[in-house]
Order: structure tokens, then sequence, then C-alpha cells
């Protein structure tokens, strides 16, 4: 007769540990770090197939008393985790062909990388697809939900992007579509999807414990990474726990550090990375930095949690990203009208308190940063206006308002098209169709309004970042509006830099945070130098000063 160590129940839908001895208590805890380390006596477990695999397994080393109706009951959960891991790695092979699905429009389809990621996350429940900007994670999302399982379902989006959804699946499929109004509840009409904004759902989250949504998809998901802090982290937390499916899109799920990929993660799988405390200990070097960027993208993947395809992997070749680099002037006049306050803002964010130092360091951020875009946004005119001349469509990136206003004067010439925060979502589609349609070459953007928004590609493949974003993946989504489906041209990035002010460390900062999010969402992969081509905008250049002399020669 085998030895015992305690007994295991299955009552309801956990397990219960009991009357284990302390050095086996010692060994379970190391095991399931989930168990409070000051427990004793018993332990309760979740009853679902992960947990019951696992328990199969201690229990192997460590037999417990068991019933046989609990023991086939374990058995069963170990048999359906392992015949769920068997599918997942079947879905991922390249041979796999993903399940037909119903209700697509004439001609329309999915692609082989799509389906597959639709079939994963039906069958784990739980999914962040991290695909290169320009895959059709709309489509994927879409597709997903023509599977009967999965509605109706709630698609949450940010603000300016909640038409373009509507249009996309309803274009897409034969899916019944309604779009959130306001952030005060109403009775709802019968429909496949609602569509919510972001900052919708925080005057919704009462109706979300009614577990009415079987399905939640979360757009450009990098919008809750700050967690459930926030108003709308709450409310999205909530829908979370009362759907069956959840579905997270976004080539740049990390925004700056390693960090936030805990709390993306909350709304998708909670489990998954265990309690902040354990995360903590387990992955991170300091408050905001993973020690292993790499490993940590190897677990998530391992875990079928992140499906990540570059465009190459599925068979989009284009053209390698030429970034250019340019260092301009900039009117030192302007740093220096605010060099003394920049002087007291940073001895108080080194010497103050707690509470100065935050308030200072942010200060001295703003003000530096806007004095930087200032002070170097003629120049930066200048540089759009020989591109401009030549007849190139442009976009043109910044931040502060009094940034967008020199340019727009000395850019008035070319009736430049306005697509940041100051604009209504009417203004802002009459901006693109002015753009897309040929009616301006320059589409002044704010940096942080590009997720998401599509066809700027069919027009235009030159972007200058006339600001910098603190995020690397600001920019990566910005390119993503042009580096997409649809582009036949090589895209180029300028990079229009100062020596002076906000923009060296900024430089700094943002090689940094690149290292944390390439390592997780893309581990394995090093960062590459960049193909860096100057020739094109040189010839541009000169042509540009060759017509401005010989128009000053007939002037003579």
């Amino acid at each position: 007769m085998s030895k015992h160590y305690g007994s295991l129940t299955l009552s309801g839908d956990r397990w219960r540990m009991e009357n284990v001895p302390p050095h086996v208590a010692i060994r379970l805890k190391h095991l399931f770090p989930k168990l409070p380390k000051w427990q004793t006596g018993s332990y309760d477990f979740p009853n679902d197939t992960l947990n019951c695999a696992d328990l199969a397994w201690f229990i192997l080393r460590y037999p417990m008393e068991m019933t046989l109706d609990d023991r086939l009951s374990l058995e069963g959960g170990r048999t359906q985790f392992e015949k769920d891991q068997a599918q997942m790695e079947a879905i991922l092979r390249p041979d796999y062909k993903p399940s037909d699905k119903n209700g697509l429009r004439e001609g329309q389809q999915i692609r082989l990388y799509q389906g597959q990621a639709i079939d994963l996350c039906l069958a784990r429940r739980s999914l962040l697809v991290g695909d290169d900007v320009g895959l059709g994670k709309t489509y994927t999302a879409a597709g997903m939900l023509l599977d009967s399982r999965a509605l109706p379902a709630a698609v949450v989006m940010q603000t300016h992007l909640q038409d373009q959804w509507r249009e996309k699946v309803e274009a897409f499929t034969t899916l019944v579509v309604h779009k959130i109004r306001g952030t005060k509840p109403y009775s709802l009409p019968a429909a496949d999807i609602y569509l919510f904004k972001y900052s919708q759902l925080l005057g919704w989250i009462d109706t979300f414990e009614d577990c009415f949504f079987n399905t939640v998809v979360y757009d450009e998901i990098q919008e809750l990474r700050t967690g459930t802090k926030s108003g709308k982290g709450a409310a999205a937390k909530r829908l979370s726990d009362s759907a069956t499916y959840r579905l997270g899109l976004s080539a740049t799920p990390i925004y700056n550090y390693g960090a936030e990929i805990w709390n993306i993660m909350q709304f998708l799988d909670a489990s998954a990375l265990g309690d902040w405390s354990e995360f903590q200990r387990e992955w991170l070097s300091d408050e905001r930095q993973v020690a292993d960027p790499a490993a940590l993208g190897s677990y998530l993947r391992e875990q079928n949690l992140l499906l990540r395809r570059t465009k190459r992997e599925v068979g989009q070749q284009m053209p390698p990203l030429n970034a250019i680099v340019e260092h301009i002037d900039s009117d030192t006049d302007t740093l220096k009208s605010v060099e003394d306050v920049a002087r007291q803002l940073a001895v108080k964010t080194t010497t103050g308190t707690f509470m100065e130092r935050g308030r200072a360091g942010r200060e001295l951020d703003l003000l530096v940063r806007h004095a930087t875009g200032v002070a170097k946004a003629v120049n930066v005119a200048r540089y759009a206006r020989i591109l401009l001349d030549a007849n190139m469509p442009i976009l043109l990136m910044g931040w502060h308002r009094d940034v967008y206003d020199i340019w727009l004067e000395d850019l008035a010439d070319y009736q430049p098209a306005m697509y940041t925060g100051s604009e209504s979502e009417k203004q802002k589609r009459d901006s693109v169709q002015r753009f897309i349609s040929g009616e301006t070459n320059i589409f002044i953007m704010s940096l942080r309004s590009g997720a998401g928004l599509d066809g700027l590609q069919h027009r235009c493949s030159t972007v200058i970042f006339g600001e910098l974003d603190w995020s690397p993946k600001v920019h990566e989504q910005v390119i993503g509006r042009l580096d997409r489906e649809g582009q036949q041209e090589q895209v180029t990035a300028i990079y229009l830099n100062t020596d002076e002010g906000s923009d060296p460390p900024m430089v700094e900062v943002l090689g940094v945070k690149s290292s944390q999010s390439t390592g997780i969402v893309d581990p394995g992969r090093q960062l590459n130098a960049r193909h860096s081509d100057k020739s094109r905008i040189q010839a541009l250049a000169e042509r540009f000063l060759a017509s401005r002399k010989h128009d000053r020669k007939e002037v003579a």
C-alpha cells in the first residue's frame, strides 16, 4: 500500500488539498507560487484543465487519498489539457488548414495566417495578436466573430476608429454592427457586434456583469497599458472577466518599458503572469524594466498567449524602411528663454521632496520638449517645403499646438490637412479624404493620432518627424500607416533632430525602450541596423536649391 501525503477532493469548481505534511507543503508552495506562503493545513485550486494537469503531475510524486470519481475527474481534466495543447500546436503548423467560416461577403476571404489566429483564440480563449502593422488584424477579429460561439461581441477601439471598424466589418462580413452612442447605458438593439470607444467604457461598467458579451476584442490594446488604475481600465477588467473569449490586437502592445505587458495580460489572461508581486520578483530588474525581455517573450509564445507574424513571414516582401536622421539647427533664443526656469526645475527634480521631484520632472519635460519643438519648427517647415516643391506627398508629425501654428503659417501655400487633437471626427475624416484625393500634399498629424488609421498608404510613402515622442512604438505606429499592404513605394521616415533641448535625451531613452519591446514581442531578433539612403532626398534638395538660384538670376 502506497503512502499518502494528504487528501485531494473535488468540491464544486474547486480542488481542495488537506492534511499536507510540512515538507510537502513547502514543495507545493514552491511549485504553485499563487498559494499564499502563510497558508497552512488546506489549499484550494480552480478546477480547470491547467490545474488538473499540474495536480495530476504533483500527486505522482506525492500520492493523495482520492475517491474514484475524483480521480477520474482529475485524469479527465489532464487529458483535456493535453488535447488542447496538441490542438494549439497543430494550429500553428505551416500545413494547418483553418476551419471554414460562413458569413463572409462575396469575394472576401480569410488568409491562412488570419485563420490560424482565429482558431487559436477560439481554442485558448485568450490571445494577444501582435502581427505587423498592415496585416489585417481587424479582419482577423471580424473572422473570429463569424463563429456563433463568440457572439454577441463587444469590440473596443480608439475614438477615431469607430466608423472605420464598422465600415470594414460590414464590407467583410454579413454581421450586424451597432455603434454605441454616448456614455449613458440604454437598451441595446439586436446586433452581433457592439462597437465601444475606450472613452465610453466607464459609463457602461455596471452593465458588464450580466455576461451579455461572449467575446471582447480590444483594438490597439496598448490603450490599457496603465492597467486598472484608470476608469476605462477598471471597466475593461469587468468586461473581460464577464466574457468567454478575449482577444487583444496591437503590433505595439508595449509603448515604453516591458512591465506594461503585465497590465495588458490582466485583460486577456490574468493568471498568466501571476500577481504583480510575483511578476516583479520573477521578471523585473526594477519597477519598469524586464530583466530578460527575450525570455519573457518566449514564455508568452510557449503559453500560446502571444501570436505575432511579420510581413516577411506571411509572404509580404516589402523594401526595408528607409530611416533618415537629419540634424537641423534650432532657434537658440527660444531655448535660452526657458533656460532659467528649466534650471530651477532641474534642481527640484534632483533635490526636492518626493512629490516635488515628480511634479518638477513632469514640468521640466513639458517645458523643454515644447521649447525644442518651437525652436526647430521653422527649419522643419523649410525641410518639408523642399519635398512639397518636388510634388511629394508627406506626413508631418508633431505634438504641440504652437508648433502646428508655425507650420500652418509657413506652409499655408500648400493648404495642409490637419489630423490632431483639435479636430472633430468629421473634420478628421474630411482631412483624410482631402489628402487621399490629392487635394493637398501635406498631412499634419499628431504623433499619437495615427494608431489604426488606414488608407494613407495609397497616397504617400514619406513621413517627417518634426517632433519626437518618448515611446518608440508611437513612431512605429505612424510608419505603419504607410508601410502596409497597398503601398507601392519604399517608405521613408525622416527624423529631424536638433543637438540641443530635449531631442538628445529622448533619442537615448528611445533606444532603451526599443530593446525592451523588441525582446518581448520578437524574442531572438536583434535590433537590426537601419537602412538609410539619403540619395533621393539629397537629389530633391539640390534640385530645389538649383531652381531657387535660377529664379534669383531671372529676377536680377
